[in-house]
Parts: structure tokens; sequence; C-alpha cells
């Protein structure tokens, strides 16, 4: 590993870091030297990516507790300062999914995604920037979107608000901590995980991936799917040196893929004299912004995987 992406020193801390997306990010951040706080709402998923880090040489304690309140965001960034000395990283990857069409998703359905993901964001970004101004050297804050937000999908009215607003977030909070040296970055993975197993069109690929065959290149490319640990290495990107001066970004990455997502911006532009009226707008529509309309959903390439 080059000297500008190694971490030799830093301490970060990873939420959701029991399985999944957020395991892969604390093991890549730990083998490139940091030492790692393991926050899970699971103690026993949190123990075992502590004993994986620890096993392969690194260094790692777990904070259990569920992100959103004030509370668990205060005792993941304590726990940072006192085992370890200091904080530098902070990944906030915790979430959970409840996903039902509009007209079905309760009250409690939409909360608890809000609360986990927009409000668990919010609390673990802001304990960790109070820590990083009274540090005075700077920090790493990496948040975690989703091609959701940036797109919408079905069924997903809490998971995408959330995500596309964890994306403004990013935006917001570069320039708040710019003169405090802490750089503020989204990332925007797509990974196989228990969710992506269940999708029908993969199944065909379930049994492989859990021999430890991998995924096919049509899959890794055209979808951006691979498994966790190809999106980790982004994160310890954006926590080395050699990230310092990329900041209120949304990057994506997945399997072959990375790639940089816009900032909304305006397409086209009109002008009427005396403002615009109803029927303006609805006698001008089709050669003014109507062939700028924007396509929305996530959508993929047809794949054959049988």
């Amino acid at each position: 590993m080059t000297p500008s992406v190694k971490l030799d020193g830093k301490v970060a801390v990873v939420t959701g870091a029991g399985r999944g997306l957020g395991r892969a990010y604390a093991e890549a951040l730990a083998q490139a030297g940091a030492a790692v706080v393991i926050n899970d709402v699971d103690g026993d998923s949190a123990g075992e990516t502590v004993a994986a880090i620890e096993g392969a040489g690194g260094r790692a304690v777990a904070e259990i507790g569920p992100v959103g309140p004030s509370e668990t965001a205060d005792a993941v960034v304590a726990r940072a300062v006192s085992e370890f000395g200091r904080l530098d990283v902070m990944v906030t990857n915790a979430g959970v999914l409840r996903d039902t069409v509009l007209w079905k998703m309760s009250d409690e359905q939409f909360d608890l995604v809000i609360a986990t993901h927009l409000r668990g964001t919010f609390t673990c970004a802001r304990a960790a920037a109070v820590r990083w101004r009274e540090q005075g050297d700077g920090g790493r804050l990496i948040v975690v979107g989703s091609p959701a937000g940036q797109y919408g999908n079905f069924g997903q009215t809490n998971y995408a608000a959330a995500k596309a607003g964890i994306v403004a977030f990013a935006r917001t909070w570069a320039m708040e901590l710019a003169r405090a040296q802490v750089t503020v970055n989204a990332i925007v993975p797509t990974a196989w995980t228990q969710m992506t197993a269940t999708i029908p069109v993969y199944a065909p690929l379930v049994e492989r991936v859990e021999r430890g065959e991998g995924l096919p290149r049509e899959v890794r490319q055209a979808h951006a799917v691979g498994l966790p640990q190809d999106s980790a290495p982004l994160v310890v990107f954006l926590a080395s040196e050699a990230g310092a001066g990329v900041t209120g970004q949304a990057i994506g990455i997945g399997g072959d893929k990375l790639s940089m997502y816009t900032h909304p911006a305006e397409t086209v532009s009109a002008f009427y004299e005396g403002g615009w009226t109803a029927e303006a707008i609805a006698e001008n529509w089709a050669t003014t912004l109507g062939p700028a309309a924007q396509p929305y959903g996530v959508r993929l390439p047809e794949l054959d995987l049988g």
C-alpha cells in the first residue's frame, strides 16, 4: 500500500459495521492501518467484526447501540477517544429497510428508516464535527447514499428520501466544515447483500456467490454490482491523505465501476416577458422545458443470467 493511502495512527468509527458493507469498510480501514470503533445494534455481529480485524492483526473495539439518538453518536465518538486517543474518520453507514408502496407505508415504517438513516447520519456527523473542531487538525466524514436517493426507486419512499437528504448533507457540511479542514463526501455503493440476493434477476447467482465464486463480469460492469469488499477501497481513499482535496462530492462505486454523480442543476431555462402564466407555460412547454424532462427511477440494463 502506497504511503498516501495508508492510515497508520488514524482512528475511525464505522456505524452499522456488524455485517455487509459496513463490515467491509471497517476491515479495509483496519487493513490500511486505522484503529476502528465498530458500531452496530447487534452485539454478536459487532463482536465478529472486531474478532476478524484483531485476527488479521488490526485494532478494533465494539460500541453497541442503534444510530439515531444523540446518545449513541456521542458514545461512539467518546469510545474512539477513550480507547485510541482521537477521532479522524467517521463513516455513517448504518441503515435499515422497510420497503412498501406509498399507500401502504405506515408511520412506523417511515419514521424508523428516516430516524436511522437521516437522523443517524446527522447525529453522528454532529458529534464528529464537535470533536474535530476541538482537535483542530481536520477529519474525514464519509456519509452513505444510494442510487435510490439519486433516481428514486419503487417501494422506497422512506429510503429514497433519506438517501437523497444524506447527499445534500454532504454538500452542506463540506462548506460548513471546510475551515476546520474536514472533508465531507457521500459514497453511493452498489453491492451484493442479503437484499440484493432477493432480486429475481439475480436468483441464478445466489448459489454461485455462496460457493465463493464471485459475480460475473456483466453484473460487475453493466449493473456495477460486486461484493461488499469491492466498495471499500473508496472509503480508504477518502479517509487518506490522497483524498484530502476531495470534498462535497457524491461518488459511486460497485463491482468494477467507479463514477461521479452530478449535482442537481438547471438543464434548460426559458423567459417570458412580464412573467409566466399557466396558459403561457402550457403553450410553450413542448418547445421549452418539455424536451429536457428527466428520467426517474433506478434503471439497469437487461441481463441474461440463465
